[in-house]
């Protein structure tokens, strides 16, 4: 497709038949995509039953190609990754059309309740998918709902998808998109997130002489035994398909279906093959919303019941060492979108995260970082935030 965005927009909605249908564009986030949600005259979702499956509100996913870094490819060298820029470093989609149609197809394929995608032209970054509703996890649990029941059935979809290895590659239509290894690049890249931002969000003012002195120190013992070596598989678990970004804001409740589909999964499209404590600290350590630490555990435990060949205590090592990574990532993010984007908004989500990770430091193996954060007076006894 060639012209404006507007005109190509309007094209890829003319050729999937809803150019008459009523639009709202809905908030932002922190990505570089945009949602508009169609909703269709009764006339035209009739004419439409077939390929629609009767739904009057379709959403339109707007990813403009270009607008983000390039992401990584199968072949890439780590210095290939680090020379092409953030995406291909940390191995993130880039929002890519191809990566969100692939993954939502298999995810249906194993009965999970992904976004049927209706029509998408990946080259122009347009799909036309289901609606699922303002029934997020987050709003939900807002009105009232059982949160013991919502995380439950968060925790069996995570455990019914890990019990299928991940492909090496899954097809957005003809089109072959890579599942590539959340690796240790990738992994320490996202911590040093903090490294680079979280100093620029205090004030250099504060931030002691020598901030990031010995900060690579100990990385490699972390993560080592949760990335893939040759042909062998991390501690704790195996490989599993990591969702990357599984919390209460990404789940909704659809409470007109039954068992692992009630839970509907959306914003998926940085999925990649890593360890399965990820998508479940994700969860249970959310940025957004507290989670008591009683429910925390309670939902550990549920998880490793239904996976009774995971190894209890190699998994549980591996849950403290990649949350803890995993807050310092998002702290750094955090700190970006708040320094580099004006985002303010999201310095009010930083305290929580400071608690996860001062429990998770409690861990007797991650006292060498916690004595780093510790000598910069961030340490889980409390000082510079």
């Amino acid at each position: 497709m060639s012209g404006t965005r507007g005109e190509i927009i309007e094209a890829f909605l003319d050729a999937a038949g809803v150019a008459d249908a009523a639009r709202e564009a809905l908030p932002g986030d922190a990505s570089t995509r945009r949602y508009v949600r169609l909703t269709l005259p009764g006339s035209l979702a009739d004419s439409l039953a077939d390929s629609l499956a009767g739904a009057r509100r379709l959403m339109l996913m707007d990813q403009p190609p270009g607008a983000e870094a390039v992401i990584c490819q199968p072949h890439f060298s780590e210095a290939e990754r680090l020379a092409a820029g953030w995406n291909a470093t940390a191995r993130l989609s880039g929002g890519s059309v191809a990566a969100f149609v692939a993954v939502a197809d298999h995810l249906r394929a194993l009965g999970l309740s992904a976004p049927e995608v209706i029509a998408f032209d990946a080259g122009a970054g347009l799909a036309l998918i289901e609606d699922f509703g303002d029934g997020l996890y987050a709003r939900a649990l807002e009105g009232g709902a059982n949160e013991e029941s919502l995380y439950r059935a968060a925790v069996e979809v995570l455990a019914h998808l890990h019990e299928t290895a991940p492909p090496q590659q899954l097809l957005a239509g003809a089109t072959p998109w890579p599942v590539l290894e959340y690796d240790g690049l990738a992994l320490k890249a996202g911590a040093d997130l903090f490294v680079q931002w979280w100093p620029q969000y205090r004030g250099a003012g504060i931030i002691p002489d020598g901030w990031p002195d010995g900060w690579p120190d100990g990385w490699d013992e972390v993560t080592a035994p949760l990335v893939r070596e040759g042909e062998g598989e991390g501690e704790g678990g195996g490989r599993v398909l990591v969702h990357r970004d599984y919390h209460a804001e990404n789940l909704l409740w659809l409470a007109g279906r039954e068992g692992l589909a009630r839970t509907g999964l959306i914003d998926f499209q940085d999925a990649v093959a890593g360890h399965p404590s990820w998508d479940l600290h994700s969860l249970l350590q959310d940025a957004r919303r507290d989670v008591d630490p009683q429910l925390q555990e309670r939902m550990i435990a549920h998880y490793l019941s239904l996976r009774p060949q995971v190894d209890e205590a190699a998994f549980r090592r591996a849950y403290r060492a990649l949350a803890t990574l995993n807050a310092l990532r998002i702290l750094g993010i955090f700190a970006r979108l708040v320094v580099r984007d004006g985002k303010t908004r999201y310095a009010g989500f930083m305290g929580r995260m400071w608690g996860h990770l001062d429990r998770n430091l409690a861990a007797p193996e991650l006292e060498p970082l916690r004595a780093w954060l510790e000598v910069r007076g961030l340490g889980p006894q409390g000082a510079l935030r």
